[in-house]
């Protein structure tokens, strides 16, 4: 078998086993599915682009994920428009269709995701979805520890107050 031959199937093999990791990183990053998908290509497009480097690394799967987190901010910051287009407009929700249990709450913590800046949500999605040391967070995004948890703190105050928001305008009735 060619070198190449199976450097490609390593990579595939590679690929079916993570997709689904990095697709839930990218989402959460991302918070729409065309955006994480996109990402996610990406990530894997320059990990395949460098797999020689990717395959003998400590820990390949770390390598991708900061791949991942990297050309997030890297792409973040180049975007000049936050509107994503769409093709067609979604339809509202009936009120009295009933969501599964959790979906609001999934939902509404999604949007409010969404709203932090994108070193934060960053930061966010690194230490408590991908449950990373502050340690291992700060040496992804190439930040020192105290900042990591200076960011995790606003970070998380402000999801509070993003959350909070709804109650409390419900409330004043």
């Amino acid at each position: 078998m060619s070198r190449s031959r199976r450097r490609d199937e390593e990579f595939a093999e590679f690929v079916a086993a993570r997709s689904p990791q990095l697709y839930r990183s990218a989402y959460l990053l991302t918070t729409t599915p065309h955006a994480a998908e996109d990402l996610v290509q990406t990530a894997l497009a320059k990990a395949y682009a460098a797999w020689a480097r990717v395959s003998s690394a400590d820990d390949p799967v770390a390598y991708i994920h900061g791949v991942l987190i990297k050309s997030f901010l890297s792409d973040r910051r180049r975007r000049s428009s936050g509107e994503l287009p769409v093709a067609d407009v979604p339809e509202r929700a009936t009120r009295d269709a009933d969501p599964a249990p959790g979906t609001t709450e999934r939902l509404a913590l999604l949007a409010a995701l969404a709203e932090l800046p994108p070193l934060d949500r960053a930061v966010v999605v690194l230490r408590y979805w991908e449950d990373r040391s502050v340690g291992e967070t700060a040496s992804e995004l190439g930040l020192s520890e105290a900042a990591v948890k200076n960011r995790s703190l606003r970070a998380l105050r402000a999801l509070r107050g993003l959350l909070s928001e709804p109650h409390t305008n419900g409330s004043n009735r």
